[in-house]
C-alpha cells in the first residue's frame, strides 16, 4: 500500500501533538506577595476528537476520483462510519452514558463497518482501523480495554494483512498506538480533574474546621473570662463599703484576669494553645470562692498527658462558668479519677439545674461535646434526680500519650 507507512508516522506524531497539547499551559512565576492560582481549563469533550476524521478524507478523494468500485456504497459506508464515531465520540466523555448498552453497540457497529469498507476497498480505507481504536479508547477506559484493544489490533492487523500482506502490521501497529493512547491521556486527564475536586474539597474542610475550632475557643474564652470579671466586679462592690483591702484583692484578680484572656485569644488565634488541667482547677476554685460558691476538688490518679490535661481544662473551665452564672448553686464539687486507660471529670452543683439561659446543654456544652468525641472520649450533661446539675467527662488515657515514668 503505497504511503501507508508515512500516514502511520503522521498519525503517532499527531497524537505525540495532542498528548502535549492536552497538558496545563506552565504557570509564569507567581507575584511578589502570593501566589498564582492554578489555572484549570474546561473538560475535554467530544469536540476533541472530531478532528481526527480528516484521516478519512483519503477514503473520500477516492470516491470523488472514482478510483472505488461502487462509490455509493462507499459513500454510505463513510457516512455511517462517521455518524457512529460522532455519536460514539460525544458519550465518551459522561461516565453513565460512556457506560451503557447504546455505546458498546455502536462501538461494534463501527467495527463491523470498518471491516466491512476496509476488506471491499483497501488503500486509505484501512486507516479506519486507527480511527476505531480512538473511538475504542475514549468509550472503553477501564478494566476490560486492554483485551478489547488487544483484540482490535489483531482484527486491524489480520484485515489490512488479506489487503496490503505485510504492511497491516503497520495498521495494527497504529490501531494499538491510538487505542491505549487515547485512553491514557484521557484517563490522566480524569485523574488529574479528580484529585483537583478533592484537594479543593480538603481545602474547604480545613477551613470550616478552623473556624469552627476558632469559634469553640472564643466562646470558651470570652465567656470564661467575662464570667470572672462580672463575679469578681461585684464581689468587691459588695467588700468596698466594709474591707477596702479585700476590694483590692479582687480588683487586682479583674486586671490579671483581662491580661491573661488577652494572651490566651492570641494563642487561640494561632492555635498554639494548649491549657494545664491544674491551672485551670485553681481559677475555678479562686471564682468559685468569689461568686460564694463552696469549691470541693478532689483530683486522683497518675499523672495526665498534655492533650488530656487540655481537653479536661476546658471542660473545668465550661462547667464552672456554667455554674457562676446561670445554676445558683451554694456548692460545687469537682472530681477528676484518673486510671490505667480512662479519665474521668465530673462537675457536680446543688443549684437549679440549668446548663444556659435555656434548659439542656448550650453551646459551649455542645461544642465540647464534639471536641471529646473527635479524641475518642464522651460527656454528658443534665440535671440531678436529686437536684443539681452534673457534667461528666470521659477520656482515654493512651499508652503512647502517657508521660515518662507514668504507671502502665
Amino acid at each position: 500500500m503505497t504511503g501507508t507507512r508515512g500516514r502511520l508516522r503522521r498519525i503517532s506524531h499527531r497524537l505525540d501533538a495532542w498528548q502535549l497539547a492536552r497538558q496545563p499551559e506552565p504557570e509564569s512565576e507567581p507575584a511578589q506577595g502570593g501566589e498564582r492560582p492554578e489555572r484549570v481549563g474546561p473538560p475535554p469533550t467530544g469536540f476533541t476528537l472530531l478532528p481526527w476524521l480528516l484521516m478519512g478524507l483519503g477514503s473520500l478523494a477516492n470516491i470523488f476520483q472514482g478510483n472505488s468500485a461502487n462509490p455509493w456504497i462507499g459513500g454510505a459506508g463513510l457516512i455511517v462510519f462517521n455518524s457512529l464515531y460522532i455519536h460514539v465520540a460525544f458519550r465518551s466523555f459522561h461516565k453513565t452514558l460512556r457506560e451503557s448498552l447504546n455505546t458498546r453497540l455502536a462501538l461494534a457497529a463501527m467495527a463491523v463497518v470498518t471491516c466491512a469498507l476496509a476488506l471491499a476497498y483497501g488503500g486509505s480505507w484501512l486507516l479506519f482501523f486507527p480511527l476505531l481504536g480512538l473511538a475504542a479508547g475514549a468509550a472503553l477506559r477501564g478494566p476490560w480495554l486492554g483485551r478489547w484493544g488487544w483484540s482490535l489490533t489483531v482484527v486491524a492487523g489480520a484485515v489490512a494483512g488479506v489487503k496490503d500482506g505485510w504492511n497491516g502490521l503497520n495498521i495494527a501497529y497504529g490501531t494499538f498506538l491510538s487505542t491505549m493512547v487515547t485512553a491514557a491521556i484521557l484517563s490522566l486527564s480524569d485523574a488529574v480533574r479528580q484529585l483537583r475536586a478533592a484537594r479543593e474539597e480538603l481545602a474547604t474542610r480545613a477551613v470550616a474546621e478552623e473556624r469552627l475550632r476558632f469559634s469553640r475557643d472564643l466562646h470558651d474564652l470570652l465567656g470564661h473570662t467575662l464570667s470572672v470579671i462580672v463575679v469578681k466586679s461585684e464581689a468587691a462592690r459588695r467588700l468596698a463599703p466594709r474591707d477596702l483591702d479585700a476590694a483590692l484583692t479582687q480588683v487586682t484578680d479583674i486586671e490579671s484576669v483581662g491580661r491573661q484572656a488577652l494572651t490566651e485569644i492570641r494563642e487561640a488565634v494561632t492555635g498554639y494553645r494548649e491549657g494545664s488541667l491544674g491551672t485551670e482547677l485553681d481559677r475555678a476554685r479562686s471564682v468559685l470562692d468569689a461568686a460564694d460558691v463552696e469549691a470541693v476538688v478532689r483530683r486522683t490518679g497518675p499523672p495526665l498527658p498534655p492533650q488530656t490535661e487540655a481537653l479536661l481544662g476546658w471542660v473545668v473551665r465550661e462547667a464552672v462558668t456554667n455554674v457562676v452564672r446561670h445554676s445558683g448553686a451554694s456548692r460545687c464539687e469537682i472530681a477528676v479519677r484518673g486510671g490505667a486507660d480512662r479519665v474521668r471529670l465530673t462537675v457536680t452543683d446543688d443549684g437549679t439545674g440549668v446548663a444556659g439561659p435555656t434548659r439542656g446543654p448550650g453551646t459551649g456544652l455542645t461544642g465540647l461535646t464534639e471536641r471529646l468525641a473527635t479524641a475518642g472520649g464522651s460527656l454528658t450533661a443534665g440535671a440531678e434526680p436529686r437536684g443539681g446539675f452534673s457534667v461528666t467527662a470521659e477520656l482515654p488515657v493512651r499508652a503512647e500519650e502517657r508521660p515518662v515514668g507514668a504507671p502502665a
